[in-house]
């Protein structure tokens, strides 16, 4: 299995997985290579889709392996067989085609040893479906001791769904677009669309009319509720959703973020819909601006754990260790957001990460240390969020099967700053 540039779409999923396990963020870059993007269109389709099938059944798929064999192959292998696997038990590719096309793709000498495997595994049949084994254990466990073993066997049963897109309307109304693109429409005004294909190509795209951003992640700009006029500030804004969000409100916003590169992503999405925000590239912690704002949103780095249905690889790439170091950085964004609130404004701090260090706790020692502000709870179905999220406390803990369909999960929460 060489690194040349794959034409063969089952080559192209297996350096994905590869890409995907190999570091935070490697399918996404991975997907954007000039190798990925020269393929045909359903080439490239059915590459990730053999991908996403893998990550997202990896936890299964590897005790299935495990049982079979009595040693680990070198681990490109294993990523062969992973791949497939996926495309028999999930994607209906017959287990003829599995077995051929995965044992060509092989190194010569063990194609005997992927044979058997796939064969037995095939024999056997799909794994069973228990949400247990879908995500790490020590996640799973975090999550048990979090919110209860129901919740978390609900959260981990998330994993394995494909979901569908959710959009954001750049002016509230959706004017026909819901029964065009066959949508409906979620409580907090979100587009849900399961139709597949580049998106490019859906209705109001190239008007400007829409922007790829799911339900959960609509809900900490909305909890804001900016007005129109107000000053607004979104500290770490890429990819940019939020502050088109606050944009489109009529908010006068500053976006910043610290990354050139993602600062551009921002700079597009401001383009295409026609928003304007003044954007610049700073790092929210140290930033050494002094104005205040009516507004101040810090959407914060984090483990990102509650975005596995997209991402699923990002919980077989998450350490224990990161989370206490996101944590860390956390605390001192918090900290560096607290004098830009000018007083009686709000500030919202969210994460879409399903781990209570970098939510509940960050919350609490913040408002610990900041005696001047104070939490301003969420009303029930405020900013379209479940109304299960909404906890005893008033911030929102927005869980993955909180919604029907599916949402990512998060954890936002707005205070105020006294007069």
């Amino acid at each position: 299995m060489d690194k040349a540039a794959p034409t063969n779409p089952r080559l192209a999923a297996l350096r994905l997985v590869q890409a995907a396990l190999a570091r935070r963020g490697g399918l996404d870059d991975a997907l954007s290579t000039p190798a990925i993007l020269g393929m045909t269109v359903q080439d490239r389709a059915f590459a990730r889709a053999v991908a996403m099938a893998a990550l997202r059944h990896l936890g299964p798929i590897d005790r299935v392996l495990d049982s079979r064999l009595r040693k680990d192959p070198p681990e490109p292998v294993r990523d062969l067989l992973r791949i497939g696997l996926a495309q028999a038990f999930w994607l209906d590719t017959p287990d003829f085609a599995a077995v051929d096309t995965t044992v060509a793709l092989a190194p010569q000498p063990l194609r005997g040893l992927v044979n058997a495997v796939m064969r037995g595994a095939l024999r056997d049949g799909p794994p069973p479906d228990d949400p247990r084994n879908l995500a790490p254990p020590w996640l799973l466990a975090r999550w048990t001791a979090a919110y209860g073993e129901a919740d978390a066997l609900a959260i981990a049963r998330q994993i394995a769904v494909e979901p569908a897109t959710d959009l954001t309307l750049r002016d509230g109304a959706n004017d026909g677009l819901a029964a065009q693109l066959e949508a409906e429409v979620t409580p907090g005004g979100s587009l849900r669309v399961r139709r597949r294909g580049d998106v490019a190509e859906w209705p109001g795209y190239a008007e400007g009319q829409w922007w790829v951003q799911d339900a959960a992640a609509a809900v900490s700009a909305r909890l804001l509720a900016v007005q129109l006029g107000e000053t607004a500030v979104d500290l770490c804004a890429a990819p940019g959703g939020k502050t088109l969000q606050l944009a489109a409100a009529g908010a006068r916003v500053t976006a910043l973020d610290k990354s050139s590169g993602r600062l551009r992503r921002v700079k597009a999405g401001l383009e295409r819909t026609g928003l304007t925000a003044e954007t610049l590239v700073a790092d929210a912690a140290e930033w050494g601006d002094t104005r205040q704002f009516d507004a101040v949103l810090l959407d914060a780095p984090c483990s990102s754990s509650g975005t596995f249905r997209r991402h699923p690889d990002a919980l077989w790439n998450a350490r224990p260790g990161d989370i206490a170091a996101l944590a860390a950085l956390q605390t001192r964004l918090l900290d560096s957001a607290a004098p830009r609130v000018r007083p009686g404004g709000r500030l919202v701090y969210s994460v879409c990460s399903l781990e209570p260090e970098e939510g509940e706790a960050q919350i609490r020692g913040f408002l610990a240390a900041h005696s001047d502000f104070t939490l301003d709870p969420a009303a029930p179905g405020e900013a379209g969020a479940p109304p299960a999220s909404l906890t005893p406390d008033g911030w929102l803990r927005i869980l993955p099967h909180h919604l029907e369909g599916g949402i990512d999960g998060f954890f936002v929460a707005r205070m105020r700053r006294d007069l």
